[in-house]
């Protein structure tokens, strides 16, 4: 069994990052509601309120998943990010609740906007700055392999999106007069962040549940194992998940019978090295097994099934001192 060997920087500067980002956004965008009376506008800024929620969250999960491994959490603290996408996302969902009421409350009494011109200017800066940051957690988050980087970036630019939309319906306010236009886009938007937090709890229930690393991951380990199989060693037993930025692998690997635990060993250290090799952060877990012994084909599937007869007893050289 191979530990991760590698360590990465603390991630939290991002947090702090997107805290920064929120607060500054979240002045303007009330500054440009304040200026216009827009329920588009407002729904732009009560979103970038669940921004800042979601950075404060991501700061705590971040802290709490660079943790090391310790003895009550043998395979690292990595899920807490799970823990930050999954309440952003419900965040979200809780958001676009509130802009829906508010702009159905406003679809059935409209009212005229002011300012419009200088708003949109505060909201565009706005969503230049959001957009700015969000490029920025996106790269880190694939550098890194952060779920709460990713997920935070795509809540940025899904804000980024949803500005944009704000700001073009604004705009055909102030040129056709239509007041509703602007309650019929805040309901766009929220249609839109529905979505967005839809798919972020769902990546975070994924995680959560230990699901399998996804398919070309998968196939990675398969070339790894192939050079192997060639000459005669099989696999099975093939299991694989992710913890925030930590995959983990475990497989059995059946080799001949006559072989010695030194060169058993050896042959597992070479298959560690190159699954290392082809994913990055992985933790990988061997079990050796016999080709010739009846018992090792008894675990092909993912749960060991009952073997129909004992194993063999110990021989003398078999037995463990003491």
């Amino acid at each position: 069994m191979t530990l991760p060997r590698t360590k990465h920087p603390s991630l939290t500067r991002f947090a702090w990052l997107s805290i920064a980002a929120a607060v500054l956004t979240i002045g303007l965008k009330t500054a440009a509601y304040a200026l216009t009376g827009s329920v588009g506008l407002l729904s732009d800024a009560l979103e970038s309120g669940v921004n800042l929620a979601g950075a404060l969250m991501a700061l705590a999960m971040l802290t709490i998943a660079a943790r090391p491994a310790d003895e009550g959490h043998a395979f690292g603290h990595g899920k807490a990010e799970y823990f930050s996408s999954g309440i952003e996302g419900t965040l979200i969902l809780a958001a676009a609740a509130g802009i829906g009421y508010a702009a159905i409350g406003r679809l059935i009494h409209p009212q005229p906007l002011e300012q419009v011109g200088l708003g949109l200017a505060v909201s565009v800066v706005a969503s230049l700055v959001n957009l700015g940051v969000a490029l920025a957690l996106l790269r880190a988050g694939r550098q890194y392999d952060s779920i709460t980087l990713q997920a935070n970036a795509h809540h940025l630019l899904t804000d980024v999106w949803t500005s944009a939309g704000v700001l073009v319906g604004v705009a055909a306010v102030s040129l056709t007069g239509w007041q509703r236009l602007d309650s019929l886009t805040a309901l766009v938007v929220a249609g839109n962040i529905v979505y967005s937090g839809v798919r972020i709890v769902r990546q975070s229930v994924r995680g959560l549940m230990d699901t399998a690393l996804p398919a070309e991951e998968q196939e990675a380990i398969q070339r790894a194992l192939e050079r192997y199989q060639k000459s005669g060693v099989e696999f099975h037993a093939l299991r694989t998940r992710q913890a925030g930025a930590q995959r983990f692998i475990s497989l059995h690997v059946l080799v001949p019978g006559s072989w010695t635990v030194h060169s058993g060993h050896n042959l597992l250290e070479h298959i560690e090295a190159d699954i290392r090799s082809a994913l990055p952060n992985v933790t990988v877990f061997t079990h050796l097994e016999s080709l010739h012994d009846p018992a090792s084909w008894k675990d092909i599937h993912l749960e060991r099934q009952e073997a129909a007869a004992p194993p063999e007893p110990l021989r003398n050289d078999e037995e463990h001192p003491g």
